[in-house]
């Protein structure tokens, strides 16, 4: 009896895709994705034992028409323990079976069952015929990695390699189906070829010299231009970690960028990812690295831009689910630009939509921008997964910000961070050459003597913590020449035009009075005169602190007013970003000067003493996970539940926005393709410009009321929500639920 893997409508049964050939090809590929890493032979075992159980009657009577379901996962994952060792064979069966399901619990499962049982579950035999076809690699004499010493890192340590493992199958089974199918319906596969780092980081080379050239010769020019050279200059500096401590305005993106191309050629590495706290300013950075290193900016398909506005995990139907595959990144491209979410939920996942991409972080270049933000609650598992990537996985890692937090052992972090180079000349010297604003705290101040104090003001930003309180200031001041507001009640695309505005304003010495929230601190280049703060944690203070006569263009130094808001609705900040303020306070009373090093450090260590060595592992990922070293038995299903960044999920809401000239028909283009396109994945990555996030029960409100409709919600559920009703989607103010029909909106930071 010859055994298919896959069964296609339009040919003949005997060329169907053999099923010795799919194991024996994504075995190939996926010993080919672990080979820099030493974990070769675990990747071809996995792929030549993923689906045995289609070497089954029932199986081949499947693809033959009949739709009874067959478990053909569990069969190859009772293979891997019987053949190898007990705790090698488990590993594998972790990845095995769940290369459709997921990574499952070891015990105890939920929604998908526990290791244990389906291992315990009777399925069919595979036809003993697969011995003759498929030739089993010896087990390893020992697993390729080294155990952390820090002892409570080391059940992540284990965890982590299964989930490398479980990618490069997942990805290895996708890429060899698609090539399959691609195949037969005479169609090239959807990934690309792509441009070397060599020549991409000749581009850049290109790029800086004719921005030399350019720029005026002027102290911040030169001061960029050496940090630059130096970080470039570390390059052939052993693999590991890294920072690159540079004050806002220091060219921390470029600067960053060049090491990491030059650190990538010398070490024979695969990728750079650019990892951003906010899915707000990775648009920004994106266009950048158009500018930057694409010879046609039409064509930079070698970048994806990769956010978590759709998630095929939220469709429940399995073949649903399948039409979205081409949506899933793998990130083969050379560079990838995506969010912190994106990164670290996915280092913490189960599912193969989140995990297919994780042995692609392996062998690269990581850049974590505006590293302080990495959340708190979460901030040991983070700790660990960097250790972790930089100790076993030929991961370099570049924790790049200009408040460098105190994640070191030396700054007296317990399991903090060991042997991180500095890429930057002289840091503390540079937070001197950089100064160009002072602080000054201001008390409580009220809406209306804001409006005041930013009408006497021609050219003032001023930020405040949560969008309600955004849009209620922005009103007050609406009449005002120049009154301009800005959040993520906007969508990308509206913000980018936004921006463009404002930047053209100031530029031409026009009025600009803008009202935001704290997306214009990280990663965005504005420059005024005067800015105005809501007190928050330093690190925000200090970026805002850096839109202030960034270019030192004024006389003397700019002002930066810190204030606490007036009580009042909307205007209360979130609890966490109340005891962020909370510390900053305290450095504040003591530093004259809060933007030194050695405050902002007292800052984080205030910071990490407030919350307390618990509420940093505030599930206690790590205390889990160490518990079953011993056994295996990782939860993998409850952590991936309970790993979550933002506590207070956001969903996405499709706005058609034209433009401010009503000129731009993309969105709707797009929206209208959505309606009969069979794979929506590369529409679904061209509709992240026009997105709004928003909480789960405003979205509910705007579709029982008829104001936002799914598009085909039988195929693809609710992954594509549109504004219907466009009256509540405004120019000045983005989308707007303050009606009769819908409650406010949520007072949300960002």
């Amino acid at each position: 009896m010859r055994y298919y893997a896959h069964s296609h409508e339009e040919i003949e049964k005997k060329e169907w895709h053999t099923l010795s050939s799919h194991l024996q090809e994504t075995g190939a590929k996926a010993a080919r994705f672990l080979e820099s890493v030493g974990c070769a032979d675990l990747g071809l075992v996995v792929g030549l034992l993923h689906d045995l159980g289609k070497y089954t009657p029932e199986f081949q009577d499947r693809l033959a028409g009949n739709n009874t379901r067959v478990n053909h996962s569990t069969a190859g994952a009772k293979i891997a323990i019987e053949h190898y060792q007990e705790r090698l064979g488990k590993l594998l069966a972790y990845c095995i079976a769940g290369h459709h399901a997921g990574l499952a619990n070891g015990v105890n499962g939920k929604r998908t069952r526990a290791l244990r049982d389906r291992l315990r579950e009777h399925v069919p035999e595979p036809d003993p015929a697969w011995r003759a076809e498929i030739e089993l690699p010896p087990a390893p004499n020992h697993l390729p990695m080294k155990l952390p010493a820090e002892s409570s890192y080391q059940g992540h340590s284990v965890s982590l390699l299964i989930r490398m493992l479980f990618s490069a199958l997942v990805d290895a089974d996708y890429l060899d189906t698609e090539a399959w199918f691609a195949e037969k319906d005479g169609k090239r596969p959807g990934r690309g070829e792509f441009p070397s780092l060599a020549e991409l980081r000749n581009r850049l080379t290109d790029f800086l010299k004719k921005l030399a050239e350019k720029e005026d010769a002027g102290p911040v020019s030169q001061l960029r231009g050496s940090i630059l050279a130096h970080a470039r200059g570390k390059a052939k500096e052993a693999l590991g970690l890294f920072s690159l401590n540079v004050p806002t305005g220091g060219g921390k993106t470029l600067s960053s960028l060049a090491f990491a191309l030059e650190h990538a050629i010398e070490h024979d590495l695969a990728r750079v990812i650019y990892v951003i706290p906010y899915t707000s300013i990775v648009e920004q950075t994106v266009a950048v690295f158009r500018e930057v290193l694409s010879a046609d900016p039409a064509k930079s398909d070698f970048i994806v831009e990769h956010h978590s506005t759709f998630d095929e995990d939220r469709v429940s139907d399995r073949e649903s689910r399948e039409k979205l595959r081409l949506a899933m990144e793998n990130w083969d491209a050379p560079i990838i630009v995506t969010t912190a979410v994106q990164f670290f939920e996915s280092l913490f996942a189960n599912r193969p939509s989140r995990c297919r991409k994780l042995h692609n972080i392996a062998n690269a270049v990581v850049i974590l921008d505006e590293a302080q933000t990495l959340p708190l609650k979460y901030l040991k598992p983070c700790i660990a997964a960097i250790d972790e990537l930089a100790r076993n996985w030929r991961t370099s890692i570049v924790l790049c910000t200009a408040t460098q937090p105190a994640l070191l052992e030396s700054d007296g972090f317990a399991g903090g961070l060991k042997n991180v180079r500095e890429l930057a000349p002289e840091p503390d010297k540079l937070q001197i050459e950089f100064r160009r604003t002072r602080i000054v705290r201001e008390g409580q101040i009220c809406d209306d003597e804001l409006a005041y104090r930013m009408e006497s003001s021609p050219q003032v930003l001023c930020i405040v913590n949560t969008r309600r309180h955004a849009r209620t200031l922005y009103e007050s001041i609406r009449h005002l020449d120049g009154a301009i507001h800005l959040s993520t009640l906007m969508c990308a695309q509206h913000r980018t035009e936004c921006l463009d505005i404002v930047r053209q304003q100031l530029k031409c010495g026009e009025p600009v009075r803008l009202i935001s929230t704290s997306l214009v601190e990280a990663g965005v280049d504005l420059d005024f005169a005067s800015v105005w703060r809501a007190e928050a944690g330093l690190e925000s203070i200090i970026q805002a602190a850096g839109r202030c006569n960034r270019e030192g263009r004024l006389q003397s130094l700019g002002v930066m007013h810190v204030f606490e808001p007036a009580s009042g609705a909307g205007r209360k900040p979130p609890p966490e970003i109340e005891q962020f303020a909370a510390a900053a306070r305290s450095v504040m009373r003591n530093h004259e000067d809060p933007m030194t090093l050695d405050a902002i450090r007292e800052y984080f260590r205030e910071l990490y003493w407030l919350k307390g060595d618990e509420a940093l592992d505030v599930k206690q990922i790590l205390p889990r996970l160490q518990r079953q070293t011993a056994s295996l038995n990782f939860p993998f299903e409850d952590i991936a539940e309970d790993f979550r960044l933002i506590d207070t999920p956001l969903v996405p809401i499709i706005v058609p926005w034209r433009g401010y000239a009503n000129a731009d028909d993309t969105a709707q283009s797009l929206i209208e393709s959505l309606g009969w396109v069979e794979r929506p994945g590369g529409i679904a990555r061209r509709l992240q410009l026009f997105v709004v996030q928003v909480p789960l029960r405003t979205r509910a409100e705007l579709l029982s009321v008829g104001a936002a409709n799914i598009i085909r919600e039988a195929e693809f559920g609710s992954q594509f929500v549109v504004l219907g009703n466009e009256q509540i989607y405004f120019d000045d103010i983005g989308l707007n639920c303050d009606s009769p029909t819908f409650r406010p909106v949520e007072s949300l930071v960002i």
